[in-house]
């Protein structure tokens, strides 16, 4: 599959790229950001490299983490692979809608079933299917070490994606992820105008429906910020995701961030601690 560079800048010894590509999936353009290490100068020599995706939040676009994320110095010290995807498909024809949760910005990571959403609405069809192998047939790239990590509406796709990728991913993270969205104002939203009123249909993209259900993922670890607007609103329910988890069996680490919020303030402050985190073990 074509890519398009759209712009490749030298950082931390490596390279931070962003290209777009016509997506299959979503029959729009998309554009994403890869951050290549400096080891990655070795895939000539058919180097292979652990690889994080990330996943991000509301209103958002790739540009938000690439920018202000600060992982890169973490990614180029482990050598891995940083890379992330838009939230939604955008363009001309994309049907949006004037609120911040609904529409352009706010693709859920799923594949919407519902009018006017479901001809390009395939988000969990580009992140699961066609993204990876994208980026697996142009970047030195090794499709047994995977990771995956989120923010809020990013946070509920990284859950949901592992959760429902059995054995992909070696290890999962999230910021003030979005843990229980049937439960929650912005998922019930969601749901309601991508997927219908089959609740059912709802389970197969609720984290805490899908380990109550049997799934399971590897090692998690989650912040969470004390002083985050959306929980103390009620929107992200980490102590619903902790309950299922500690059910299941599942081993999970959720840390209360005293004083921090929903931004990347936060995000930055602790994306290098995640980034090692998932190096201990990708390298394994």
């Amino acid at each position: 599959m074509t890519i398009e560079t759209v712009s490749e800048n030298k950082a931390h010894g490596g390279v931070q790229g962003v290209y777009r590509h016509a997506s299959s999936a979503t029959g729009t353009p998309m554009t994403f950001s890869v951050f290549l290490p400096p080891q990655a100068e070795d895939r000539n020599a058919g180097a292979a490299l652990p690889v994080i995706c990330y996943l991000s939040g509301l209103t958002c676009t790739h540009a938000n983490v690439t920018e202000k994320g600060e992982y890169r110095a973490a990614c180029a010290e482990h050598g891995i692979v940083f890379i992330a995807p838009d939230t939604s498909p955008r363009g001309d024809g994309v049907p949006d809608s004037a609120d911040y949760d609904m529409g352009q910005g706010a693709g859920f990571y799923l594949d919407a079933t519902q009018e006017p959403w479901a001809d390009h609405f395939r988000m969990r069809s580009y992140i699961e299917q066609e993204l990876p192998e994208l980026v697996n047939g142009n970047f030195p790239i090794d499709p047994d070490r995977q990771a995956i990590m989120g923010h809020s509406m990013g946070g509920h796709g990284a859950l949901t994606i592992a959760l429902r990728n059995q054995g992909r991913f070696r290890s999962v993270s999230t910021f003030a992820p979005i843990c229980a969205p049937s439960e929650v104002p912005w998922g019930q939203k969601a749901f309601s105008a991508y997927l219908g009123d089959d609740r059912d249909q709802w389970r197969k993209h609720d984290a805490v429906a899908l380990i109550e259900d049997g799934a399971t993922l590897p090692d998690l670890l989650v912040d969470q910020g004390t002083d985050d607007q959306f929980l103390s609103d009620g929107q992200l329910r980490p102590d619903l995701l902790q309950q299922a988890c500690e059910t299941a069996g599942i081993p999970a680490k959720v840390r209360m961030q005293e004083g921090y919020d929903h931004s990347y303030y936060t995000i930055s402050t602790f994306m290098p601690d995640h980034v090692g985190w998932h190096a201990e073990r990708l390298k394994a």
